[in-house]
């Protein structure tokens, strides 16, 4: 990358806001990386096997499925800072309590159970707060770059630096000292939040229904959803997207492990080596895609990368070497996370200001409800028609659904209506 690009996806740090928002947010997904490792070894320290851990996942997917539509309510009536404030105090106090009852011998599979499911539900409520904070602070012309930089921090953070802190801290000590971590790490990103000048909720009073609370939150979101199906650059875009996490998400998660043991003997090292590549090829194409313009085609070149975004899976359905595991993965990282750069400026600079939350909750409820469905589904599917067979219709099935919702939307067109391009002239103020 070019000194001029690095410089381009760096420019939202000039803003004091923005940089209180960025180290807020490594915090958060720090802890959140220590937690998901910590409560794994956690379960297992406790004499736990496959059910209890299960178990323990599954109601945190639960907590995030339940939660996000709600969040997005949330994020268009209330102080999305004050949202962020809030999650990162109720993680602090589900880590600090299962962190200490885990230190004096205390601690119980329900509450263990618990915990997950607050953290589940404060995971599902931070990213339509975070989406719909964003353009708040940040100038239209750095909202890509901004996007990129969240793409970049989340597999390395996220994904990389919490679990091996977590790992290190489980081997020196105890998977309860890394869930306190995590909580610390939960406190002390409130504290940037804090610190923080309080940004205006784009919304005007005037906007929001009057009625009895809970009906006024079904309309809210019914408002959400009206507005996806009126859209339609919206509901092609997830509507493929429930079909791609459908067909890749279990296979990633689920068969790759067992296709390494199957194909080259591999462990766990190996299995780590993959998702390490996924997570390097993500942070890159992340990155770059902060440093580029909007392309002028922005839905065209989204669809495109997107719809091969889960082609690697062929490779991995013929792989017999860990190289190719790791190749695969790699690919799979540029081809899905680069394109997420776009999608997230797309929707700050065209969802409405009063929507954005709903619609940005909308988006994450796609990403995580259909994912237990396709681990479910993966293995069954593999016993039936095989690895390889399994693998490859993963990997050729959303092509042509892509190429299908791309043109029934008719988004070439769209893309031309409105273009997001932004042009500087000599004045930086001005924006043509």
């Amino acid at each position: 990358m070019s000194d001029h690009g690095l410089s381009v996806a760096l420019r939202p740090f000039a803003s004091r806001q923005y940089r209180l928002l960025a180290v807020g947010l490594v915090l958060a997904m720090f802890a959140d990386g220590v937690w998901t490792v910590g409560v794994v070894w956690q379960v297992i320290e406790m004499g736990g096997g496959p059910g209890r851990l299960s178990a323990v996942t599954g109601v945190a997917a639960l907590g995030m499925v339940v939660s996000t539509l709600a969040g997005g309510v949330l994020a268009d009536r209330v102080s999305q800072r004050l949202i962020m404030i809030a999650l990162e105090m109720v993680k602090l106090l589900a880590f600090a309590v299962v962190g200490v009852a885990a230190m004096l011998g205390v601690l119980n599979q329900p509450c263990l159970v618990a915990a997950a499911f607050v953290g589940g539900v404060t995971m599902g409520m931070y990213y339509p707060a975070y989406s719909a904070l964003l353009p708040s602070i940040v100038e239209p012309r750095q909202l890509q770059a901004a996007n990129g930089i969240e793409g970049f921090l989340r597999p390395v953070v996220f994904q990389a630096l919490g679990p091996m802190v977590a790992g290190g801290a489980i081997s020196i000590a105890s998977p309860a000292v890394a869930i306190v971590l995590a909580g610390f790490a939960s406190a002390a990103s409130s504290i940037f939040y804090v610190a923080m000048e309080p940004v205006r909720v784009r919304r005007e009073r005037s906007e929001m229904p009057v009625h009895h609370p809970f009906v006024s939150v079904l309309t809210d979101i019914a408002e959400g959803f009206a507005y996806m199906w009126r859209t339609p650059w919206l509901w092609a875009t997830l509507f493929f997207a429930c079909i791609l996490v459908l067909a890749t998400m279990g296979p990633i998660e689920v068969l790759v492990p067992f296709a390494l043991r199957e194909r080259v003997h591999g462990g766990a090292g190996d299995h780590s080596l993959v998702l390490a590549a996924f997570g390097i090829g993500a942070a890159l194409s992340s990155l770059v895609f902060a440093s580029i313009p909007m392309p002028r085609r922005y839905l065209t070149v989204m669809f495109s990368i997107w719809g091969l975004s889960s082609v690697p899976l062929v490779i991995m359905g013929f792989a017999d070497s860990t190289w190719m595991f790791v190749v695969a993965g790699f690919l799979m990282g540029i081809l899905f996370d680069g394109p997420m750069v776009l999608w997230g400026t797309l929707l700050q600079r065209r969802v409405p200001p009063a929507l954005l939350g709903r619609v940005a909750s909308l988006d994450f409820f796609v990403s995580v409800a259909l994912m237990p469905v396709s681990m479910a589904i993966a293995a069954p599917m593999s016993h039936a028609i095989g690895l390889t067979a399994t693998f490859v219709a993963a990997g050729l099935l959303p092509v042509p659904v892509a190429a299908s919702f791309y043109l029934a939307a008719r988004l070439w067109r769209d893309e031309i209506d409105h273009p997001l391009r932004i042009q500087v002239t000599d004045n930086p103020k001005v924006l043509t």
